[in-house]
């Protein structure tokens, strides 16, 4: 790994010969015939002289993680993979975390500067980790009968994907600079985002559908328009709308931060292009979720945020012009006729039924399997053989997939966290705490949203989540050394 970071003296002379191996690649597909073709073998050579020109910069571990993080954030999860004949999915973001996973246990082994650090959540982390395994051990009989070993063992890696990203930016961002810069390219990627979602809704036009004429990328699913009032929601690279709108929110905090520690009036348009594609999507996920965010700014900053309220007015005013209608259609979805409980409460026993139904049903079900529930993953909603009802709430999926056990696990891992990241932000009023009081309100945020749509279903803003719990662990571990005021 010495060599990749480009601190051995082998570095150059790796990097002429991959320029010369990739040009030498190009010369031959030209010049033989019906040899591969050209565009893809070009595209190839390109990345590999960029990568060989910058790789002492490239190669460092913010730059990687920062990479992970794009990719994870453009190319949509689900509906794109790697032309390549294998009895799985090889979407980008796999080989993304595979490639990064790999990188950093080479790292781990040969590279001292490289060490596995603790997050200070490892209680918590082991109990949602054991509660999965456990159900899945303790319902192995019902989970052969039903024929979803695949569906347990994708959920299982999806999990463990999730736990290996937290080490992974746990141990490799060390400094503040580090944290900075990872939290610019997620805000930053999700204004870009939230733009394109802006221009979805209004002339339905989807960037992030039109990636299959990218080389050796294909499409493997479309997602349907969906509308609501006669609009139309947006969703971007997301799966669903909701996951969009949850996604944006997620990360207008760290833009807050980010306008607020570097007096940076820029990063406030980037707030403003977030919470425009939160509304886009028409969910009311997305604008609870912005309540609770600005509950806790509210709790931690109360006087800096009390001196924000005026700024809702220009706000309201831009939503008015950039989005017209939306605001109207989001109040008629919170106050629809017969009021909103009724309306959560309709269609119940189909597929389809409001939140409120899903109650009693899915308690008495739990109630079968109280404390391991029925196995992890188990629970098929759509495809060829669904075999469970469709809950929007990720609280009763767990309750229903992992019992009070994994419930127990989450909520603890979310209570630490915010009260942690609460406490740092108390004893750091400065404008830099707010660092602190950015990552409390965007996993609080998440935790409440987590009521009204099956977030772990949803892989991108749950990874989004994961990445700010273990920046949150790393900006911790910084101020407990007394460092976190340094800009090295």
């Amino acid at each position: 790994m010495r060599v990749i970071v480009g601190s051995a003296e082998r570095g150059p002379i790796v990097a002429v010969a991959a320029m010369l191996a990739s040009l030498t690649v190009l010369c031959v597909s030209i010049g033989v015939p019906n040899g591969p073709p050209i565009g893809p073998v070009a595209v190839g050579v390109t990345l590999v002289a960029a990568l060989a020109a910058g790789y002492r910069s490239l190669l460092q571990w913010r730059f990687i993680v920062a990479a992970l993080i794009l990719v994870i954030l453009l190319i949509p999860i689900k509906r794109y993979r790697i032309e390549a004949d294998l009895p799985f999915e090889l979407e980008p973001y796999r080989i993304a975390v595979g490639l990064v996973a790999a990188a950093w246990f080479s790292s781990l082994l040969i590279d001292p500067r490289v060490r596995l650090r603790l997050t200070g959540f490892e209680g918590p982390l082991a109990v949602v980790l054991l509660a999965s395994i456990g159900s899945v051990i303790a319902n192995s009989a019902r989970i052969s009968s039903l024929g979803v070993d695949d569906k347990v063992i994708k959920g299982l890696t999806f999990l463990a994907s999730f736990t290996l990203v937290v080490y992974l930016i746990a141990s490799v961002v060390r400094t503040r600079r580090t944290v900075d810069l990872v939290l610019k390219v997620l805000v930053g990627g999700g204004a870009l985002v939230a733009f394109l979602a802006v221009i979805e809704a209004r002339l339905g036009f989807n960037l992030f559908d039109k990636l299959g004429g990218l080389p050796f990328i294909e499409p493997t699913s479309t997602v349907e328009f969906d509308e609501r009032g006669g609009l139309l929601r947006a969703y971007g690279p997301a799966q669903h709308p909701i996951a969009l709108s949850a996604a944006m929110v997620v990360l207008v905090p760290p833009g807050i931060y980010l306008a607020w520690s570097g007096r940076d009036r820029r990063w406030w348009i980037a707030v403003l292009l977030l919470a425009l594609g939160t509304l886009t999507t028409m969910s009311r996920t997305g604008v609870v979720m912005l309540i609770v965010v600005g509950l806790v700014f509210l709790w931690l900053r109360p006087r800096e945020t009390k001196r924000l309220w005026p700024l809702l007015v220009p706000v309201l005013v831009v939503v008015h012009f950039a989005l017209p209608g939306t605001l109207g259609g989001i109040k008629a979805s919170f106050f629809p006729k017969g009021g909103l409980i009724a309306d959560q409460s309709e269609s119940a026993g189909s597929k389809g039924q409001g939140r409120v139904a899903d109650l009693g049903p899915a308690l008495d079900e739990w109630s079968q399997t109280p404390i391991l529930g029925q196995g992890y993953a188990t629970r098929v909603v759509d495809g060829e053989n669904p075999n469970a009802q469709i809950l929007d709430n990720q609280w009763l999926v767990s309750l229903l997939e992992t019992g009070l056990a994994g419930v127990v696990g989450l909520a603890w891992l979310i209570w630490r966290s915010v009260r942690r990241l609460g406490a740092a932000a108390k004893r750091d009023t400065s404008p830099d705490g707010s660092f602190f009081v950015a990552m409390a309100a965007s996993i609080a945020a998440f935790a409440f949203g987590m009521l009204t749509f099956d977030a772990f279903s949803f892989i991108q803003v749950t990874f989004f989540v994961f990445i700010l719990l273990a920046l949150a662990a790393s900006a911790l571990a910084i101020e407990r050394r007394g460092a976190w005021h340094s800009t090295a």
